[in-house]
């Protein structure tokens, strides 16, 4: 007999694991054909279409890669050649890929790795929980921008040049977090006034996760636009695909070098294929609107739990990326770790995928796909509630 399983964290099956329509579409042109992206074919071209509709206009220029490290890895390449700059600068905790070039820019890996680059520079990031500016401070997209804008400062009085500033349009691996509104925009104009390009990682957000948006760097306001957008992980439910959508003139740039930027595979009719079912499902079973509708409701019954468990700190999210932050004591928010790692590890004999994460390990993640439904939502959170039950009847037995 199989056993079920409730999956709360694959943002890989977006649309849902092994989703007939993407399955079909796949397996048709599998049998069709498939060959390397020297060869043109319709596909790439009403897939690359198609993906536009959903960006704002001046991201017009698409490269097609097989992973989210590598489309990181291009957007880095972009950045440095256009700019002829070297510096890059991201946020704490950050992740962007496991290339080597990544790693650089990654403090969540280089970190436990090895010495931070000198061409690499590290900014608080936007935390209103638990940051250097918190939810009582008046204008903390303001304050985190300064931050951003003394570290430009710095770099310059040292006649180095900012590149590109690197972010997750929603911080994940560091927390769940979600950016005050304006960030962004903020953090543009210090950057573009050095020369330097905005990268938004989509690579965990994008393709409606949110819900209001397609994308989550839209959040920020309808006046924000990256430079370049990198996309992976959902594009293609679980096939091998990704994508860097920038500029015309970036990407001139990238080509004007006369060094041919090609991708075996990146952008083959069967991921094509695939990626259009994924836009269609996505649209078709009105995905978005699911992840605003289960999104809020699950953040509800969350807050209601709030209430009940002290050990529910913070509650944040939206659509379907929600973080539900564990501490010992609300006063002085101790990140509560080994609660959190048995809450995981208890939901796990209940058939509950869920996972922890953020610098301390104290965040419970759900970012599941995009059909969760509310009586999964229910389920999950009437289930924490009984884990956190059961875990405040043990401290008391064991005072």
């Amino acid at each position: 007999m199989e056993r079920r399983y409730l999956d709360c964290i694959t943002n890989v099956a977006h649309v849902g694991h092994c989703h007939p329509d993407v399955v079909k579409a796949g397996s048709l042109q599998m049998a069709k054909l498939n060959i390397n992206s020297r060869f043109l074919h319709d596909y790439i071209v009403q897939y690359a279409k198609k993906l536009s509709e959903t960006l704002p206009e001046k991201l017009s220029n698409f490269y097609f890669v097989n992973s989210g490290s590598e489309a990181n890895d291009l957007a880095l390449q972009l950045a440095q050649r256009y700019t002829q700059h070297e510096d890059i600068i991201v946020l704490e905790s950050a992740y962007h890929g496991h290339l080597n070039s990544l790693i650089d820019i990654s403090p969540y890996k280089f970190k436990k790795l090895r010495p931070q680059k000198d061409w690499v520079h590290v900014v608080p990031i936007p935390d209103t929980y638990r940051g250097i500016y918190r939810e009582d401070h008046p204008d903390p997209s303001s304050a985190y921008a300064s931050e951003v804008k003394t570290v430009v400062d710095e770099i310059e009085k040292e006649n180095r040049k900012v590149a590109a500033f690197f972010a997750e349009s929603l911080p994940s691996v560091a927390g769940q977090i979600i950016p005050p509104a304006g960030y962004f925009q903020k953090v543009a104009k210090h950057i573009r006034n050095a020369g330097g390009l905005f990268v938004a990682d989509e690579i965990q957000v994008g393709f409606g996760r949110v819900g209001k948006h397609f994308w989550a760097f839209q959040l920020q306001g309808e006046d924000f636009v990256p430079d370049i957008v990198t996309m992976g992980k959902p594009i293609g439910n679980g096939h091998p695909l990704a994508c860097v959508a920038t500029t015309k003139e970036i990407a001139g740039a990238f080509a004007a070098t006369g060094v041919e930027y090609f991708n075996t595979f990146g952008g083959s009719p069967v991921s094509c294929a695939i990626g259009l079912a994924v836009l269609e499902v996505i649209e078709k079973e009105d995905l978005r609107g699911n992840a605003t509708r289960v999104g809020t409701y699950m953040m509800n019954l969350f807050n209601e739990q709030k209430s009940k468990h002290p050990i529910i700190g913070d509650v944040r999210g939206v659509g379907l990326f929600i973080g539900v932050e564990l501490v010992k004591d609300r006063q002085q928010r101790t990140p509560a770790t080994e609660e959190a790692e048995y809450v995981v590890a208890r939901l796990k004999k209940e058939f509950i995928v869920i996972s922890n994460d953020g610098p301390d390990g104290n965040v419970l993640k759900i970012k599941p796909p995009m059909c969760f439904n509310m009586e999964d939502a229910q389920f999950i959170v009437e289930k924490v509630d009984s884990v956190f039950t059961e875990m405040e009847m043990n401290k008391m037995c064991t005072t």
